[in-house]
């Protein structure tokens, strides 16, 4: 539930400065899709009535952690801007966002805050697309391959837990590996496949190291400009 005394801290200042959106989302339902993945629905509060959407789309989330706030972003999923809905989804983890989706139930409600997310397909539209990420990042690769349609990807997609190979996806074409050594996995099977992809668009979003490190790999081995990627860190190792 939201707490009007505990503080957003240095962040939530900078925030308010900067004239975001603040809007408080209401739990409606839970989906558990695996032991280790969950889906939360809200109400919106009318934050898709006032905002334009688009592919990757995410906000910032307010979660307590004693008499403190702590943002998370998340993106959207499923939104529908008529009914004013959207969902959530959690890859489970030790944290405090995934503490508090755990135990949220249907009248529960969280702040949230509406700065930062922009993105657009680019244009012209590229060969093809080189997308590289995890469970954290699954709901932006799906709202993004949901916007790409039927263009070329190759997707490699980073598997925490076994069932992590079970959540749906919105191409089949896509290859599991499975987190080793902090992520060096998954760096060696984006080397391992690279080719001649300068005319295609790089999109990558792991931890903060695997993210810098497959962001090299596209632009040297991919031989795809700076301009021409995507890069950003979910989370951090």
């Amino acid at each position: 539930m939201s707490d009007t005394k505990q503080s957003r801290g240095f962040a939530g200042a900078v925030l308010k400065l900067l004239r975001a959106g603040d809007y408080e989302l209401t739990v409606t339902a839970r989906t558990e899709v695996t032991p280790h993945y969950l889906r939360l629905s809200f109400q919106a509060g009318g934050l898709l009535a006032d905002r334009a959407l688009h592919p990757t789309m995410w906000i910032r989330m307010w979660f307590s952690d004693g008499d403190k706030l702590h943002q998370r972003g998340y993106t959207l999923v499923n939104p529908d801007p008529a009914n004013d809905t959207v969902d959530i989804e959690f890859a489970l983890h030790d944290g405090v966002a995934s503490r508090w989706a755990e135990h949220a139930v249907p009248g529960d409600t969280i702040e949230v805050t509406v700065l930062g997310s922009n993105f657009a397909l680019p244009e012209p539209r590229p060969a093809g697309y080189v997308i590289v990420g995890d469970t954290a990042s699954l709901p932006a690769i799906n709202s993004l391959l949901d916007a790409i349609g039927d263009a070329p990807a190759q997707i490699f997609l980073e598997a925490a837990h076994d069932d992590d190979k079970q959540l749906p996806v919105a191409r089949t074409d896509v290859t599991w590996v499975d987190r080793k050594n902090a992520g060096e996995a998954l760096v060696q099977a984006v080397e391992s496949a690279a080719f001649d992809a300068s005319d295609h668009f790089g999109w990558v979003a792991c931890d903060n190291r695997t993210t810098r490190a497959v962001a090299k790999l596209l632009r040297e081995d991919y031989k795809i400009s700076r301009k021409a990627i995507k890069a950003q860190a979910y989370w951090v190792a």
